[in-house]
């Protein structure tokens, strides 16, 4: 039973990780347009039954044979998780940083262009509102390194 679900579990988990692409790719081959509500809620789900298979049933009990082993196991579990948990924080940071600098660059960037395209004078103040967006992302950055290495 242990080495089913050591060979089924991945599998599951890729199929989950990859059902918003196959979604997609049906929607494309029946020349459907695209949904993107649908195709967030799909990831969503994907993502979530991701994480809940691997909270419950994690895939390191299939290795341990004797209770030593297991002992040993749970204890470097517990490094690990700590581990993990800053490579995630790290991440997110990152990750919701530079979104962030998308959205603010995404509208700020053409308003600057028109701005300046009306006005010459006005080119610095509109680089100044480009620049002060993307230093959220430097600031994320920031935090992901203070995150990993402090």
């Amino acid at each position: 039973m242990e080495y089913i679900m050591l060979f089924a579990l991945p599998l599951i988990i890729v199929g989950l990780i990859m059902l918003p692409l196959f979604l997609s790719l049906k929607r494309v081959k029946d020349h459907k347009p695209a949904n993107r509500k649908r195709a967030i809620i799909a990831n969503a789900a994907s993502f979530i039954g991701v994480m809940a298979l691997m909270t419950v049933l994690p895939l390191t009990g299939a290795f341990a044979e004797t209770a030593e082993v297991a002992a040993e196991t749970a204890a470097a579990g517990a490094d690990g998780f700590t581990e993990g948990m800053k490579y995630l924080g790290a991440a997110l940071s990152t990750g919701l940083a530079t979104i962030g600098t998308g959205i603010a660059v995404g509208g700020a960037a053409p308003a600057a262009i028109g701005a300046v395209s009306e006005n010459d004078k006005a080119f610095t103040k509109a680089l100044i509102f480009v620049a002060l967006g993307e230093g959220v992302a430097i600031y994320g950055l920031l935090i992901s390194i203070l995150i990993l290495f402090g």
